[in-house]
């Protein structure tokens, strides 16, 4: 009976073995410049920013356009489809390719740490959802942080969500608050205004403060990285090899657009597991 049980033990064990196997099997892309070669590997928790990802490099979407943004500290970025054979000088970044993508935003999970390949998109303004563009993407150089610095930035970000969430308030109630300073309704606007504010105040109380986890803590001042986009952009993937190549890149001479003066073209494939 125990030989049994060992064997069946055996079994079970050897096939969850095989199962973790193909379940943890990642998905690497290189990245070829002029600098040298850059590895990333995609995230599996984010499957719609991956799949899009791995769709442009197949269909070689990727393959000629620049790295047309890059600032020192910060990141590198690219993916604009109108950067392909773009004139001297000319204004990049608003280039498309049609559609966005859903937010697929996990943090804490996956932030900005340095070597983090993150989406891009437009600003909260014309873009609440924070809908990530079809094509462009960024990478992390970013900067060390003291625990202080965390500490502040944590405290900002959490009064920005205090701030938006009396904005939205303050436009659903736009046409009210219009009427009552129309009437010269002091004391009707005054107490609409308490009315948010109060609201606000509950859904901040709904939803725990902005905080740093140990292991973003222990990133943050010893590698770096770019904190305060936590929680704003869609971070899918991150850098495996070829940092060196990132770090050479970010220090290149740019435009007063952070377009480097002497083009960086890339292309893409994807790397055989």
């Amino acid at each position: 009976m125990k030989k049994t049980l060992r064997t069946i033990f055996f079994i079970i064990f050897t096939l969850t073995m095989k199962s973790c196997s193909t379940n943890t099997k990642e998905t690497h892309v290189t990245i070829s410049t002029r600098y040298g070669d850059i590895e990333i590997k995609l995230y599996d928790d984010t499957p719609q920013h991956r799949d899009n990802f791995i769709k442009h490099v197949q269909e070689g979407t990727y393959d000629g356009t620049l790295f047309h943004r890059v600032i020192e500290g910060f990141m590198i970025q690219g993916g604009d489809p109108a950067s392909k054979n773009a004139r001297p000088g000319a204004r990049l970044g608003g280039g498309d390719i049609g559609y966005t993508l859903p937010a697929e935003i996990q943090t804490p999970a996956r932030y900005h740490k340095k070597g983090a390949l993150a989406a891009a998109r437009l600003g909260d303004n014309h873009n609440p959802e924070k809908r990530s563009s079809g094509t462009q993407f960024y990478i992390v150089t970013g900067t060390t942080l003291t625990n202080g610095q965390l500490d502040t930035l944590a405290h900002q970000k959490t009064r920005q969500q205090e701030q938006h969430i009396f904005t939205q308030l303050a436009i659903q109630h736009r046409d009210e608050m219009m009427q009552l300073r129309k009437n010269r309704d002091h004391a009707g606007f005054h107490a609409l205004q308490e009315q948010l504010v109060a609201e606000t105040k509950k859904q901040m109380q709904a939803q725990p403060p902005v905080t740093f986890t140990e292991e973003q803590r222990q990133t943050y001042t010893t590698i770096g990285g770019a904190p305060h986009l936590d929680g704003e952009y869609t971070v899918f993937g991150e850098v495996v090899a070829g940092m060196d190549v990132i770090e050479r890149i970010q220090k290149v001479s740019t435009d007063d657009a952070d377009r480097p003066l002497d083009d960086i073209t890339m292309t893409m494939k994807l790397k055989k597991k």
